[in-house]
């Protein structure tokens, strides 16, 4: 029997060795290319690789995949897919009560057993499953290897194909033609031709198996989305959504690109991304250290270009002091800062939003600078581009925050056509000013300073990180000069919030209940919002992308409500920062310190009480 269904969650899990983020990424490419709606969570473990079997070892990939309104990974999985015990253990939380798990019991053994520290031989009946749930035994291994008995691959090799069978067990599940993931096969091995032919077959296989045995369960259908505007469409993770960003960015700009960074995750693949893009002008300089990395973007910046750096919480630490130099050299740089749990080396692979405070007040002396925070891995590359624009424009450092669940996650993604993109005007200088430019000159209105770029002919200067006299350029300690420069520089960032757009509610605007988050959260607060209004309790939601400064109607929006509930991955930043914003103002928080992303029915309880 077929079943139709609005979405469903589905969880791939195993060792980290077992393919599952390659597995759930394709399972999510071909559910986007088939008109779902989607939305991504991969959640490994930051060792390299744990001891196999255990634990600490699982890798976890989840995405929701529905007919319209998919705004969350999901909170509990309707499917699991558990490669070893270890899986089943760790997910148990992680799933509905009448959810389906397929296993692999050739991994079921008493030795994998006593790795995931069961104490008992029926982990079922020790982890409590309730007889709702249909465990669905398949013999990955075996089958794996009697798919590929004849393909002359040696044992390992054959092994780390068994994520395939799943694969295509999992599309026979869900009705998903399995020709497309073979087109996405043929992109990943196309310079390994045995690998791919391999693959393939266990692919087919797994489908295969699935619709011969049928398996005595339900498969099902989920619509395709109604709701999307026309357009051409893909899935696109957070990181590569923001380098794309910042290509169109500088493209619709006239300028060269320039990342100049350090490696460390999770923002890394934004650098690799940049680096094999060299075919549209991208230059990228992996420094020695994070600090390098920024001067060298510094450079670039002052010699005309486009200039980014990115990084992590720790970087964005030790890039402090170079980007107070750009403030006070008033040079355009976009600092990407794509968050992670801390402090230190802390959790490099799960997810927080404990740097605002650091990107808004985290340097020496009154340094102000423009913060935005990406809030789906979609919108990474509208956010990306929208600081590329106020850097350039307003000829200062824009620090864009996103975070480990956007990195890695992935949503449904309509690709822009260039002349949809807003223009991007780069500040210049009046001719009128050949042979007599210094970099104190600004626009008397704007406060933003003309820009010349190194060596322009007739525009020669020299930019420094000490204060400068206010007309002449040069070097001045003269106390009333400082305190004018620095009012100029404040002046100018809070003028931005003339050209960022006013605070848009979603939900029920004439709720007494206001939501309020910022960044990565947006998706689940609108599912929160949704399932209030849908309970009886009504909501509405303030989410911001534009932090500092805040759009112009923040004070007269909030203002509206009687219940203010600021919620975020932190122990209350936006919350402090609000307060201090808006006198007198009143809000409640929810906080949460799992390095996970919320849980949407946490919040809606929460709001209940």
């Amino acid at each position: 029997m077929n079943t139709h269904l609005q979405s469903v969650v589905v969880r791939f899990s195993g060792d980290s060795g077992d393919g599952m983020q390659l597995t759930g990424t394709l399972f999510s490419n071909l559910s986007a290319i088939l008109g779902n709606e989607i939305s991504t969570f991969p959640d490994f473990p930051a060792e390299i690789r744990a001891p196999q079997g255990t634990l600490g070892g699982v890798s976890g990939f989840q995405v929701q995949l529905g007919s319209s309104h998919v705004y969350t990974p999901g909170d509990k999985a309707d499917v699991l897919v558990a490669m070893n015990p270890a899986a089943l253990k760790v997910n148990t939380g992680n799933i509905r009560p009448d959810s389906v798990i397929i296993i692999d019991t050739d991994s079921f053994t008493k030795k994998d057993l006593e790795k995931a520290l069961y104490t008992t031989d029926n982990p079922f009946t020790e982890l409590g499953l309730p007889e709702s749930q249909q465990i669905i035994p398949v013999a990955l291994t075996t089958l794996t290897k009697e798919s590929l008995k004849d393909s002359g691959m040696d044992n390992k090799a054959i092994l780390r194909s068994k994520n395939m069978f799943a694969l295509g067990l999992v599309c026979w599940l869900f009705s998903r033609p399995i020709d497309k993931a073979v087109h996405f096969l043929e992109n990943k091995f196309k310079k390994k031709p045995d690998l791919l032919t391999a693959n393939v077959k266990v692919l087919t296989d797994g489908y295969n198996y699935g619709q011969n045995l049928a398996l005595n369960i339900n498969t099902y259908t989920i619509s395709k989305s109604e709701n999307l505007p026309h357009g051409e469409y893909t899935s696109i993770a957070g990181n590569k959504a923001t380098a794309w960003g910042l290509i169109a960015a500088a493209e619709k700009a006239g300028k060269r690109l320039f990342l100049g960074s350090y490696p460390i995750t999770p923002a890394t693949d934004i650098m690799q991304e940049l680096a094999a893009r060299k075919d549209v002008g991208a230059v990228v300089v992996q420094a020695e250290d994070e600090i390098a990395g920024v001067c060298t973007a510094i450079g670039a910046s002052f010699a005309g270009c486009l200039a980014v750096t990115s990084t992590s919480g720790p970087g964005l630490s030790l890039k402090s002091e170079a980007i107070g130099l750009a403030v006070m050299a008033e040079l355009p740089l976009v600092v990407i800062d794509v968050q992670r749990g801390g402090p230190s080396t802390g959790l490099p692979t799960k997810t927080e939003q404990t740097d605002l405070l650091q990107a808004v007040y985290g340097r020496n002396g009154e340094c102000p600078a423009v913060v935005i925070a990406a809030s789906t891995p979609a919108n990474c590359f509208k956010y990306a581009y929208e600081a590329a624009r106020l850097a350039l424009e307003n000829m200062t450092p824009v620090i864009l925050l996103s975070d480990t669940y956007l990195a890695n996650g992935t949503s449904l993604w309509r690709l822009p056509k260039m002349a949809e993109l807003p223009q991007i005007n780069p500040q210049g200088v009046p001719e009128e000013l050949r042979g007599q430019y210094n970099p104190a000159l600004r626009d008397p209105e704007t406060l933003i300073r003309y820009f010349a770029p190194a060596g322009k002919e007739g525009f020669e200067h020299r930019n420094i990180g000490l204060e400068r006299d206010s007309k002449k350029g040069s070097i001045s300690t003269n106390p009333e000069n400082h305190a004018l420069m620095t009012e100029n520089r404040k002046k100018k960032v809070e003028q931005v919030a003339k050209h960022i757009p006013l605070l848009e509610v979603y939900g029920n605007k004439q709720a007494d209940i206001l939501l309020v988050g910022f960044g990565s959260t947006e998706g689940h607060l609108k599912a929160a919002v949704d399932a209030l209004n849908e309970q009886g309790t009504p909501a509405a939601l303030a989410h911001f992308n534009y932090i500092n400064p805040l759009p112009l109607n923040t004070e007269q929006v909030l203002r509206q409500y009687k219940r203010i509930v600021v919620c975020e991955l932190n122990t209350g930043q936006f919350a402090t920062y609000l307060r201090g914003k808006i006198e007198g103002l009143k809000v409640e928080q929810f906080n949460r310190l799992g390095a996970q992303p919320f849980q949407v029915h946490e919040i809606v309880e929460s709001i209940k009480l």
